[in-house]
This record gives C-alpha cells, sequence and structure tokens, in this order.
C-alpha cells in the first residue's frame, strides 16, 4: 500500500474543531440425530456450546449497545488523531506517538485482531459447506469423501475464491463484493425473523416427547406424567434476561471483537470521495447502527425461537429442529457466500500492517504483494484446521488485540499528538477515562478467560 500522508489529501479546515456531536409441518428430529449435527463441536462441552448464544437476553442487549457506542468513539478519535497527526496509516499514527513500540503496538493488534476474524469466517466456511453439499448431493456416508471433508474445502474456496480477490491493490474494487455480503447477511436475518413465528414452542417438547417415549415404552403409565413434569419445570417459554455462568467473561471479549472496524477504517478514510472527517462519521455512524441492528434482531429473533435449546450455531439449531429445509439450505449458502467474500477485505489491513512494518521505505512490488497475501492465507488455513475451536481464539483476541484497538490505542494517540486540546480539556479527560476503562477491561477479560482456560482444563475444578 502507498505511503498515506496528510500532505497529500485536502482536508477542510472546519474539520479540526475539537467539538463532536454523537448521535409448514415440522419435522422433529431424535436427539440421535441432534447430537450427529452437533458431531462438528464434539470437543466442546454443552456448557461451553452456549458461550454466544447462551439465555442471556438482557445482558447481551446492554453490552451490544455500550460496546457500538463505545467503538464509535473511538471511532471520532483515530479519524481526529489522523488529521491531527499528519497520517492515514495506523501504524504512523502509533510511531508519531510513541516511536517503535507504539508501531508495533498497532501492527500487532491490527495483525492478531484481523487473523481472528480471518480464522472465524473461514471456520464457518470448514464446518457449514460439506453440510450444505451434503444436503445437495443427499449422501448419507460421506466416509472417505474429499469434498466433504472440511479442510480440504476451506483449502480450495481460499485458492479458487479468495486469494484471486485478495490480490487486489485496492479496496475500492471490493466494494462490489462487500455490497452482496451484505444483502447475504440482510437475507439471513430476515429468515431468522420468519423462523421465530413458524417454530412452536415450546420447541423442548418435541425432544421430551422423544425421549420421554423411548423410555416409558415398557411403562405407558409414566408417559403423561413425565412430559408433565418436564415441561412445567423448565419453563421453556419464558426468557432469561439474566444469566451468569463460567461462559459469562467471554461476552464481552467477543461483543468487543464483533465491533472492530478500526484498521479498515483509515485506507477507507483514504479512499472516501470528498473525504472530511465529518463525511467519514457519517458513514461510520451509519454503518454502526447498521450493524447494530442486524446483531441485535438475529440474537433477539434466534434466542426467543429457541430460548435454552439454542446453540452457539444457529443454522444448527434450526436444522436439529426442522430437519431438511430448502429455504435454511440458501441461507447456508448465502451466509457462506458472505464470509468468503468478506475474507479479502480483512486481509488488506494486515497486508498493509506488514508491509509498513517491514518494507515502509520500499516501492510497490506485486511479487512482495503477492507473497505476503498467500502467507497470511495459508498461515490462517493452518490454524483453521488444527484448531479444534474459535471460542478461545474469539475471547483471547477479544480480550486483548480487540481491547487495544478499540479502547487503548485510539485514546493514547488522541492524548499524545492532538496538542491544540491542553490535557485538562474534556475531550482530553475523556480520552483519558476511555483508555483507563479499556486497560480494566482487556486486564479483567484476560484474567477471567484465563482462570476459565484453568478450571475448565483436564483434571482441574470440575
Amino acid at each position: 500500500m502507498k505511503k498515506a500522508e496528510m500532505g497529500r489529501f485536502s482536508i477542510s479546515p472546519d474539520e479540526d474543531s475539537s467539538s463532536y456531536s454523537s448521535n409448514s409441518d415440522f419435522n422433529y428430529s431424535y436427539p440421535t440425530k441432534q447430537a450427529a449435527l452437533k458431531s462438528h463441536y464434539a470437543d466442546v462441552d454443552p456448557e461451553n456450546q452456549n458461550f454466544l448464544l447462551e439465555s442471556n437476553l438482557g445482558k447481551k442487549k446492554i453490552l451490544l449497545t455500550f460496546v457500538s457506542i463505545f467503538s464509535l468513539y473511538s471511532v471520532h478519535l483515530l479519524l481526529k488523531t489522523a488529521n491531527e497527526g499528519g497520517s492515514l496509516l495506523y501504524e504512523q499514527l502509533g510511531y508519531k506517538a510513541f516511536g517503535l513500540v507504539g508501531k508495533l503496538a498497532a501492527s500487532g493488534s491490527i495483525t492478531m485482531q484481523n487473523i481472528g476474524a480471518m480464522s472465524s469466517y473461514l471456520f464457518i466456511v470448514k464446518y457449514e459447506l460439506p453440510l450444505v453439499i451434503q444436503a445437495l448431493t443427499n449422501i448419507e456416508d460421506k466416509t472417505g469423501l474429499w469434498y466433504l471433508n472440511g479442510n480440504y474445502l476451506v483449502l480450495l474456496v481460499s485458492l479458487v475464491v479468495i486469494l484471486p480477490l485478495s490480490l487486489f491493490r485496492n479496496l475500492g474494487y471490493l466494494g462490489y463484493t462487500s455490497g452482496l455480503s451484505l444483502l447475504c447477511m440482510v437475507f439471513f436475518l430476515i429468515v431468522v425473523i420468519c423462523k421465530k413465528f413458524q417454530v412452536p414452542c415450546p420447541v423442548e417438547a418435541a425432544l421430551i416427547i422423544n425421549e420421554t417415549i423411548n423410555t416409558t415404552l415398557t411403562q405407558p403409565t409414566a408417559l403423561v406424567p413425565a412430559l408433565s413434569h418436564n415441561v412445567t419445570e423448565n419453563d421453556s417459554c419464558r426468557p432469561h434476561y439474566f444469566i451468569f455462568n463460567s461462559q459469562t467473561v467471554y461476552a464481552v471479549p467477543i461483543l468487543i471483537f464483533s465491533f472492530v472496524c478500526h484498521p479498515a477504517v483509515l485506507p477507507i478514510y483514504e479512499e472516501l470521495k470528498d473525504r472530511s472527517r465529518r463525511r467519514m462519521m457519517n458513514v461510520s455512524k451509519i454503518s454502526f447502527f447498521a450493524m447494530f441492528l442486524m446483531y441485535l434482531l438475529a440474537a433477539l429473533f434466534g434466542y426467543l425461537t429457541f430460548y435454552e435449546h439454542v446453540e452457539s450455531e444457529l443454522l444448527h439449531t434450526y436444522s436439529s429442529i426442522l430437519g431438511t429445509d430448502i429455504l435454511l439450505l440458501i441461507v447456508r449458502l448465502a451466509v457462506l457466500m458472505a464470509v468468503t467474500l468478506t475474507v479479502p477485505v480483512v486481509i488488506f489491513p494486515i497486508r498493509s500492517s506488514v508491509t509498513h512494518l517491514l518494507c515502509a521505505s520500499k516501492d510497490f512490488s506485486w511479487w512482495r504483494h503477492s507473497l505476503i497475501t498467500v502467507s497470511i492465507l495459508a498461515f490462517t488455513n493452518l490454524l483453521v484446521i488444527f484448531v479444534p475451536t474459535i471460542r478461545d481464539i474469539f475471547g483471547f483476541i477479544g480480550a486483548s488485540a480487540a481491547s487495544m484497538l478499540i479502547f487503548i490505542l485510539p485514546s493514547a494517540f488522541y492524548i499524545k499528538l492532538v496538542k491544540k486540546e491542553p490535557m485538562k480539556s474534556v475531550q482530553k479527560i475523556g480520552a483519558l477515562f476511555f483508555l483507563l476503562s479499556g486497560v480494566l477491561v482487556m486486564t479483567g477479560s484476560m484474567a477471567l478467560i484465563v482462570l476459565d482456560w484453568v478450571h475448565n482444563a483436564p483434571g482441574g475444578g470440575h
């Protein structure tokens, strides 16, 4: 990526102001079928499987709101620092603020965050694409079939689709694929909302019937009392607003992880037509509100459809209850298309960061550009193939790199580089409190996650 110094750009003087204003019939499955559908996550115990979509409706809504607001505020700090600091490169801002240490902190955080994001997208390809192919070909026994092996498929998709798109030099060409991926996710959201009114409640009634019939065939009189007792006691149609368990420590890091767009903010700002800080903030507000709404509605209607039976992989929950469903198959294809087309966008800031760290003074070279791209994609594929679950990746990166990119680095750069505002100004004091809260979130989340790892380690606390 070409060196992006502010001297090359025309930015309106009025944008440097220190003030800022923010404003059907259902095919119920037997337990054996449910177990088969969960086989991809066999390494995660039942409690851990609900770490992302567990029964904590009120808590997730509150956290989602606060994280989205904090993330938007940090974009404001970053854009203002870019104007004052004279650079549209995250790493260069770090270097101007704190020398080599700041540059390495920015580069390392960007690389960790985006590799984690790429891994999550490719994990979806690894687990969902074999199921789609199996459903389309109607193959029951997939033993020995390479085209139903997720590891082979993720490599094939990376080589045939992701790599060619990732070799573009500028982000502008990827705007069309990003728009298409967004449409796919809107379609997913619409289906999630519609399914809420098609799946009956209580969902668990079918599962209880299946289990009870299997255990009471020899004792028919025990069927009705057992069914009545289970349905009444579990009260599965009643939402639970707050639930705290060992997986609650992952809630904040995962939500922070989901709102990190900061490595791409400055490259997008650089290519924005009629660029100004106010215009970029308007773009950010619209984008954040759209993502907040999609996250909220998907989580809300997904939870209100299945309540305590919702799994960490929402599409698997639909399959376990509804069985084969053409609409869900189309949704799976749309989600696969969305995540596949998003990976090249995520590669861009990683490649830019590595290039600026290692070859900042050198002219652009296609062979170096291609080599870095292939290396990033190859490393991420190795992670996806050999790491059994993305839960720990989400938690660790959300608590460390994502916290750095949202809370700590933008506020630290702002305090150091924006000279026109005194340290006792409201803006600087606000940035300082934001930095301290980021340190608190990062250290607290990391400590709790490590304690959870130790507590749930084999031969540990259980």
